[in-house]
């Protein structure tokens, strides 16, 4: 094979990946970084910067339904209880997939980068995404502020409390929970995000009873007030 026909040949392989949303190979993540501290306060702006993320499941819809059927769907045990650690695994179809902990350095985390690092696909895929917010005193009549590309949906302490959904690109507080109580120790943030092709991210924050970003509080990975 001529050098012309290997050229052409590699760029036809990294097109087709790359229009299926797989990573040829795997690429480092500008945005992201590895945890150095314990906990981590939110930035500025009030954005929560720390989650574990596991690898992307196969997904396809973005529709309500759609989307409300794949979340609800069981891809491994306790997977809306499970406070998993870094490089902790799962299985799910037949394949391991594994938890990552990750600091994201903008406001919003990128997934698509994410899942490139590993050599995961981007496209019809689901990623779970879990942190833990840690407060001094119970902290009432809040709200979660959260935008995703594309749909999500979003728990405080198991409970469902929030949902966006369609092929939507990620906007600061696209979708604003009713009001909500932080209580006083650990409060466990769970979100699963659908995304249909191309780029994927999302961003997170709690807005006080101001509406004002929220201050106050930690975040961290590990729960030290129960048996993981």
């Amino acid at each position: 094979m001529t050098p012309h026909h290997r050229y052409s040949a590699a760029f036809v392989v990294f097109t087709a990946a790359a229009l299926l949303g797989f990573a040829a190979d795997s690429v480092p993540a500008p945005t992201l970084t590895t945890p150095a501290t314990a906990e981590k306060a939110p930035n500025a702006e009030g954005f929560i910067q720390r989650w574990l993320l596991l690898e992307p499941i196969p997904a396809n819809g973005l529709t309500d339904s759609a989307v409300q059927g794949l979340v609800k769907k069981e891809y491994f045990p306790n997977q809306f209880t499970l406070l998993p650690r870094d490089n902790d695994r799962v299985s799910v179809g037949g394949a391991d997939l594994t938890w990552h902990a990750v600091d994201t350095k903008l406001y919003n985390v990128n997934l698509f980068h994410f899942a490139r690092a590993y050599g995961k696909p981007t496209s019809d895929v689901l990623f779970w995404a879990v942190t833990i917010v840690k407060c001094a005193h119970e902290m009432p009549g809040i709200r979660l502020a959260i935008g995703s590309n594309a749909a999500s949906v979003w728990w405080l302490n198991g409970k469902e409390v929030i949902g966006i959904y369609g092929d939507r690109q990620t906007v600061i507080d696209d979708g604003v929970s009713k009001r909500l109580t932080l209580q006083k120790g650990s409060n466990i943030v769970r979100a699963a995000i659908v995304n249909g092709g191309g780029a994927t991210d999302f961003c997170a924050r709690f807005l006080g009873p101001d509406d004002k970003p929220l201050k106050g509080y930690t975040v961290s990975l590990v729960d030290t007030s129960r048996a993981n």
